[in-house]
């Protein structure tokens, strides 16, 4: 692996297949190979950007249309980028994050409407910005389903979706995996999270 340069990793999948479980891992798995690595989120993983985090996750199913939606996910990732992401990259650290513009790709421009041109679009010109590594954390929905309702977190917006909508996001996320396998890699999400770290670590290395 690179010693200097920043290394910008992404872990997405439907709710509740154990992305956030599998980023504090990874970031110590770097930290015991001598990286300078931390884990951040979204939305979210700055403070404006946790502001409008509670917009999103949090009420009504129907709050939001996809359409504005996807201008508060940029807005909040906009912010993320600026204040920690680049920064942390700079710096020649690892940033690992729990969800990035794949999860818009997804949620606002496949399973909500016909609007990924528009999501490419406003990507293109506020972000601009890929992961070196994109890691997908595949499993059964209904699964994730409950296991996602069960933290009751209450940042449950999505999931009070239902199944179906899970569903779709599932398809979703592996049609992109197909379009991008440059970058993305499927993971079994569907096994012990020892042997899931130990699969992604294997991965890293190889990929990076």
């Amino acid at each position: 692996m690179p010693a200097h340069r920043g290394l910008f990793i992404s872990l997405e999948g439907i709710d509740g297949s154990g992305k956030s479980t599998q980023s504090h891992r990874l970031r110590d798995w770097f930290v015991s190979h001598g990286r300078d690595a931390i884990v951040t989120r979204e939305p979210g993983g700055a403070p404006g950007a946790e502001d409008i985090r509670r917009l999103l996750v949090e009420g009504d199913p129907e709050r939001w249309s996809p359409e504005t939606e996807i201008l508060l996910f940029t807005a909040a990732r906009r912010d993320h980028l600026e204040r920690t992401i680049r920064p942390a990259l700079e710096a020649g650290r690892v940033v690992i994050t729990d969800r990035f513009a794949d999860s818009t790709r997804v949620y606002q421009g496949a399973t909500r409407g016909d609007l990924r041109g528009l999501v490419d679009d406003i990507h293109d010109l506020v972000i601009a910005v890929e992961p070196d590594l994109t890691l997908i954390l595949d499993m059964d929905p209904d699964i994730a389903l409950t296991r996602g309702l069960a933290r009751a977190s209450g940042e449950d917006r999505f999931e009070d979706f239902g199944l179906p909508f899970q569903q779709k996001l599932r398809v979703g996320f592996l049609a992109l995996a197909e379009t991008a396998p440059q970058r993305c890699v499927v993971i079994d999400a569907s096994r012990s999270p020892d042997i899931i770290a130990d699969d992604i670590a294997a991965i890293v290395e190889t990929r990076l």
